[in-house]
């Protein structure tokens, strides 16, 4: 362990960030300093101070503790999103990748769609027509991005199905679920592992904005897309509403990003930074 951490500081150090970020999800009723739905109308937009370190939102509520709630809204939803993008495009690239035939071109042709309309826009009116709810927003941002790993999937099954110890393997009459299972799996899920870590970031600024849009998280809930548009009409006379919450985005999203970065040069040694 000394010596893996060692040889890839940086990923230990961005690990140890996205380990702390989890925890704060976890924790974060318990870290908060006072209740984020708890309002009090003589709070109202004070400036940040040693009661209130981040101020107070329009209802009185203390943004410090609606931020640090609003990690476990956001990270859930993220998290969510792409683990369901990375089984559902994992399950339809296996599928087009190793049978082929019709049923690749059906799936395909279904992914090309999807991915010929611009990913934000067709996950906004997705959203709007299932109505603004966290549910739906992770439904709308599921219908928008499986085609990707779809493709991705399936172009790594199709070199693997040709190699030697698959042939070998079909001939000797092992099962297409033990093939598919012991053979094709390992070898594609560092792949899929590495693209689903480089989209957190992308996907909670899509989060984000669709909770800002009205589309994502609804009042009262702590989410940051959602504080964002709270914040707006204030931002000339209370611009902490906006300034610390996007800089929560911010931060967040860098972290996630530099990690998927390093954990690409971890587990693919042959890509070259």
């Amino acid at each position: 362990m000394t010596e893996f951490i060692k040889q890839h500081r940086l990923f230990a150090v961005y690990t140890a960030l996205v380990i702390l970020l989890v925890l704060v999800a976890i924790f974060a009723p318990q870290l908060a300093p006072q209740d984020p739905f708890d309002g009090n109308m003589r709070n109202v937009l004070q400036q940040p101070s040693d009661e209130h370190i981040f101020g107070t939102d329009k209802l009185g509520r203390d943004t410090f503790s609606r931020i640090i709630c609003g990690t476990q809204t956001s990270l859930f939803m993220t998290i969510c999103v792409v683990v369901l993008l990375a089984i559902v495009g994992g399950v339809v690239g296996v599928v087009s990748g190793y049978f082929g035939g019709k049923v690749e071109m059906i799936l395909m042709r279904i992914a090309d769609m999807m991915l010929a309309f611009p990913g934000v826009v067709l996950a906004i009116a997705i959203a709007g027509i299932l109505g603004g709810s966290i549910v739906n927003t992770i439904l709308a941002l599921l219908a928008v991005g499986w085609a990707k790993y779809a493709r991705l999937v399936r172009s790594l099954v199709i070199k693997l199905r040709h190699n030697d110890y698959i042939i070998a393997a079909q001939v000797n009459g092992t099962k297409t679920i033990n093939i598919l299972w012991r053979h094709i799996l390992p070898n594609i899920l560092p792949m899929i592992v590495i693209t689903g870590a480089m989209d957190i970031g992308t996907m909670m600024m899509e989060i984000a904005g669709l909770s800002f849009l009205g589309f994502g998280a609804q009042p009262p809930t702590p989410e940051w897309g959602l504080m964002l548009n709270e914040g707006r009409q204030y931002i000339q006379t209370a611009p902490w509403l906006m300034i610390y919450p996007g800089a929560a985005i911010f931060v967040v999203v860098a972290i996630f990003n530099l990690w998927g970065d390093a954990l690409r040069d971890v587990l693919d040694p042959r890509h070259d930074s």
